[in-house]
């Protein structure tokens, strides 16, 4: 027998009767998957308090909630997953421990689900999070541990924007691959470059995400990151494939950690605005050359971007390659129309740039060897993203 607890305020069903907001616990993926059917929107699943082992959950309906009895205290093992499959589904409070599946820890399916105050930690998941669908969002997360092979939350992109929204997580060690395969968020593949995603990306916490060179991986279009802080990271944001994007407002901040870096720009397009580097051991912004006729696993030429209003100081430099990668893994094509613009460039232990620019660059009233003019801005720190019920 299963507790039923009414809460909530006195409601009109769907025949226009008055029904009432239920909670109801359960103590397995079987009960979740039975009485998810029965419920109605504004019901809620309680998960009862504990160790949850090889539990391959199945969360299907529309407008209800799958939480933890305590926040944190519902502890996922074993062969546990969980599937976020229908609409307006809300997830909180749990945590995944060192699981033995391959199977994603979390997948959406739905559109406008919701995942929050969720943490998952090492195991052999092959991805932490998954997103399919639409709109969904995954926010107050704790993401770390990843050791094996591919990116630890990666975005789908299929055919269609999708509006996802990824905000205030914490993304926390994630040790070095030794190859490709080790980014902690990636939005897209190479198939799926040329995609609108228009997922946002904002207000997370990176630190100590050392899987390989791309932190970040953007391989589809018109995607936003922004406000976020990358704090000892030895590797770059990186718009690998796809084209206008914006990065606005983040921060880097590496104390001249070995494999540190800014930006790599590649594609068409890009805007790269308001961002504050320092102290990053492989330079601040790498423009990148393309490939004639590349394919869309190649290297796409840079073009039509702008670089403005950005901060770079305390790195040894360079604060620009003009042609990163120029003559390697056939890169022929220099970056063209690129536009750098107020941008403050405080270089005290290296040059200002590397390589030779490509056509109809314009270098517009940036400022070099002068002290940065504004403050050194606030980084988010474990305070302001992830679980609540994590120790800060």
């Amino acid at each position: 027998m299963h507790l039923l607890a009414v809460v909530g305020s006195l409601a009109l069903g769907a025949d226009g009767g008055a029904s009432y907001a239920r909670e109801q616990f359960v103590s397995s993926a079987a009960d979740i998957t039975r009485l998810a059917s029965e419920t109605r929107p504004g019901d809620a699943l309680v998960m009862k308090d504990g160790v949850w082992t090889d539990q391959t959950i199945h969360f299907k309906g529309n407008g209800i909630t799958l939480r933890a009895q305590t926040p944190g205290q519902v502890i996922l093992t074993g062969k546990s997953s969980l599937k976020i499959d229908g609409e307006n589904l809300s997830v909180f409070g749990l945590q995944f421990t060192n699981c033995t599946s391959r199977e994603p820890a979390i997948l959406f399916l739905g559109k406008n689900c919701r995942l929050s105050e969720t943490a998952v930690g090492g195991g052999d998941h092959k991805f932490f999070v998954r997103m399919h669908g639409l709109s969904n969002r995954v926010d107050h997360c704790s993401f770390a541990e990843k050791t094996n092979d591919d990116p630890t939350f990666q975005v789908e992109v299929e055919g269609r924007p999708n509006y996802h929204r990824i905000d205030h997580n914490y993304f926390g060690h994630r040790p070095p691959l030794g190859r490709n395969g080790g980014e902690t968020i990636r939005v897209g593949y190479s198939h799926q470059s040329m995609t609108n995603s228009r997922t946002l990306v904002e207000l997370n916490l990176f630190e100590n995400c050392d899987g390989e060179l791309e932190i970040i991986s953007n391989k589809s279009c018109e995607n936003t990151f922004r406000s976020n802080t990358f704090l000892n990271c030895a590797g770059m944001f990186t718009l690998r494939h796809g084209n206008r994007c914006v990065v606005d407002g983040n921060i880097f901040i590496a104390n001249n950690k070995k494999g540190s870096g800014g930006i790599r720009v590649i594609g068409e397009g890009h805007t790269v605005i308001n961002n504050y580097i320092d102290s990053v051991a492989m330079g601040g912004f790498w423009i990148t050359s393309g490939i004639v006729d590349s394919e869309l696993k190649g290297y796409f030429q840079a073009k039509d971007c702008v670089i403005a209003n950005n901060t770079f100081i305390n790195s040894p430099g360079p604060a620009i390659q003009l042609d990163a990668g120029f003559g390697t893994s056939r890169r022929t094509l220099r970056p063209e129309n690129i536009t750098v613009a107020s941008n403050v460039f405080n270089i005290t232990q290296g040059s200002l740039y590397k390589g030779t620019e490509g056509a109809n660059w314009k270098w517009i009233a940036n400022e070099t060897n002068t002290p940065p003019r504004i403050s050194p801005p606030r980084i988010l720190t474990k305070k302001d993203v992830g679980p609540t019920w994590l120790p800060r």
